[in-house]
């Protein structure tokens, strides 16, 4: 959300793109790379005349464009390339995650969303690398993209072009877990009560939240690459307080956000070569821990003006899912690769 130092009502700082579901989930790797790990594997909707993605596809522009991208299990083989924004885009040339790594260990195994764009493989590797040095024994990695990307069967609206990633806030243990773990552990929430209760506590909780959480999220954020890191408003809280130095640049990058209290979502500008990529505004200037970050604080988001009755579920309002056509031209050809 971008609001200025005296605004009371904060205005988006990121378009629809930002817009994210809280899920914070993993990806089954490619068959190349599931050698030794016995990987479930979920069946996917497939839409008529879609066998698979070596296919000659007669694609509809008016399908939703999630029963193309969901059914695809490979990469496009292109040259690597991030095309369209955040919520409404494709990936070519995707990399593979692998499930298992030196200091990193992707969950949810079933899902084949462990894919990006080569930078964000290589950016997830790297702060993988450093987590150590931070406090940190390992990564626990959630949902990165779908192996062509595009829009998702279920989860999110981000993360179609390979630059998304969900970092869990548990700390990757002193042993491989085993595929079934790694479908069943849930990531632990760093909320301390509930947030749409009148007068809430909104903070971390001291019993979970520590310096070492902290100094990973501002070591991801430090990071050139990085654009954007989306974490419920509790954390920045406990971040603006945990940053006592004059470097605090990086808290910049580090926007609330709704959900994300059991993971970090780390988002990567778009990286050169990648033509058709479009990247956010930068976020206001600013360490966004005045105004902006006491709105989000308050009772107004996540209080109902008009409470509901006993036993009242609360109204879901369901989207028509981005038809094919809302796309690039060119994730067509992304479809069609082979």
């Amino acid at each position: 959300m971008t609001v200025d130092a005296g605004a009371v009502t904060p205005i988006p700082d990121t378009k629809p793109e930002t817009v994210e579901a809280t899920s914070s989930d993993g990806a089954r790797p490619g068959a190349e790379l599931a050698a030794g790990i016995p990987v479930p594997v979920k069946k996917r909707a497939v839409p008529e005349g879609y066998d698979a993605p070596q296919a000659n596809l007669v694609l509809r522009s008016d399908r939703p464009a999630k029963d193309y991208f969901g059914a695809a299990d490979g990469p496009a083989p292109l040259k690597a390339r991030a095309i369209g924004s955040y919520a409404k885009g494709c990936l070519a040339g995707g990399s593979v995650l692998p499930p298992d790594g030196p200091t990193w260990q992707a969950m949810r195994l079933s899902r084949n969303r462990n894919w990006g764009h080569p930078a964000l493989i290589d950016y997830l590797k790297d702060l993988a690398a450093d987590a150590p040095k931070a406090g940190w024994n390992g990564l626990l990695v959630g949902d990165l993209a779908q192996p062509r990307g595009g829009p998702m069967t279920s989860g999110h609206a981000s993360h179609q072009i390979g630059l998304d990633a969900d970092i869990w806030l548990t700390e990757m243990p002193n042993r491989r877990l085993t595929p079934e773990e790694r479908e069943e552990i849930s990531a632990i929430s760093m909320l301390k009560g509930p947030l749409d209760v009148k007068g809430a506590d909104r903070r971390v909780d001291p019993a979970k939240w520590t310096d070492t959480h902290a100094r990973l999220i501002r070591h991801a954020a430090s990071d050139n690459r990085v654009a954007r890191i989306f974490v419920s408003p509790t954390i920045k809280k406990a971040l603006c307080e945990f940053e006592t130095g004059r470097d605090r640049e990086w808290l910049r990058k580090v926007r609330p956000w709704w959900g994300h209290h059991y993971h970090f979502h780390v988002r990567l500008s778009c990286p050169p070569g990648s033509t058709g990529c479009k990247d956010q505004n930068p976020p206001p200037p600013g360490d966004g821990c005045g105004a902006h970050l006491t709105y989000w604080l308050s009772d107004e988001p996540w209080v109902p003006k008009e409470p509901r009755k006993p036993g009242e579920k609360p109204k879901v309002v369901k989207k028509r899912p981005m038809a094919l056509a809302a796309l690039p031209q060119d994730c067509r050809t992304v479809l069609t690769a082979n």
